[in-house]
């Protein structure tokens, strides 16, 4: 993949104001990059910037306009951006209407295209660049009563890959984040269902920071948090209708 030092390195996050970004924003700092923090929760990203000592910038990365207020941030404060989190998502609704769908889109895989194309000219330039998608084991699965997030997950996935099949060879490299249940405000927020699912073995986000700390840039593409998540893709590409099967078994339970 690529080499990625985090000591002196320029890291954005996106969702940085809680969760998986939040901790993430800790841990990097603590091994001595520097963080430049977004998030539409102002006083969030505001506090765990001032925290580490990074730069927070307010503001909605599901808009081109917003994602190039980060990015120039980034670029204005630090001259270049080494490692971009493309972290922040919503969950979308169990019964969604068409903005429901819109919306989620938006943040979940646009976000994602709108900071590769800002990012794209700096990082060929320089030979060099990273991209880390947050993407959920939905991205790879998917999750029960909740078509959004699944699909718009599935489609990080694919964009992540995409870039990394594409630009790797010039140095610029993705790689997809995709973890199972972890306890953060999404998590409370996914319902009864996902409750259900995932609470029993939901770690927690410093244990997300922590892997992902430990495989920024390394050889395998999927960072996996929970690692029985890479058997479960295996099982659904090799035999899907036994992998299908199953999870209406398990439609079926929760229902």
């Amino acid at each position: 993949m690529c080499d990625v030092r985090l000591d002196g390195s320029v890291v954005v996050i996106t969702g940085a104001g809680n969760g998986i970004g939040a901790a993430m924003a800790r841990k990097f700092a603590g091994a001595g990059a520097r963080l430049v923090l977004g998030d539409i929760d102002a006083d969030g990203v505001g506090a765990v910037a001032e925290e580490i000592g990074g730069l927070a910038v307010p503001g909605d990365v599901a808009s081109e306009s917003g994602v190039a207020a980060l990015v120039d941030a980034a670029m204005s404060e630090h001259g270049a951006v080494d490692v971009y989190c493309a972290n922040a998502g919503t969950t979308g609704g169990t019964e969604a209407d068409e903005a429901a769908w819109a919306d989620t889109w938006e943040i979940n895989v646009m976000a994602h295209v709108r900071a590769a194309r800002a990012l794209l000219p700096h990082w060929l330039e320089r030979g060099q660049g990273h991209f880390l998608a947050t993407a959920s084991a939905a991205g790879l699965l998917t999750m029960l009563r909740a078509a959004p997030y699944s699909v718009t997950k599935h489609a990080a996935v694919a964009h992540a890959e995409w870039l990394n099949i594409t630009y790797a060879d010039k140095g610029v490299t993705a790689q997809a984040l995709c973890p199972q249940g972890v306890r953060t405000n999404m998590l409370a927020d996914t319902g009864d269902t996902g409750k259900a699912l995932l609470v029993p073995e939901a770690i927690t986000p410093e244990q997300v920071a922590d892997l992902v700390a430990e495989k920024l840039g390394g050889e395998e593409f999927l960072i996996l948090p929970h690692p029985e998540v890479g058997d479960y893709y295996a099982l659904r590409a090799a035999q899907p209708e036994k992998w299908q099967a199953g999870m209406r078994k398990l439609q079926r339970k929760v229902e």
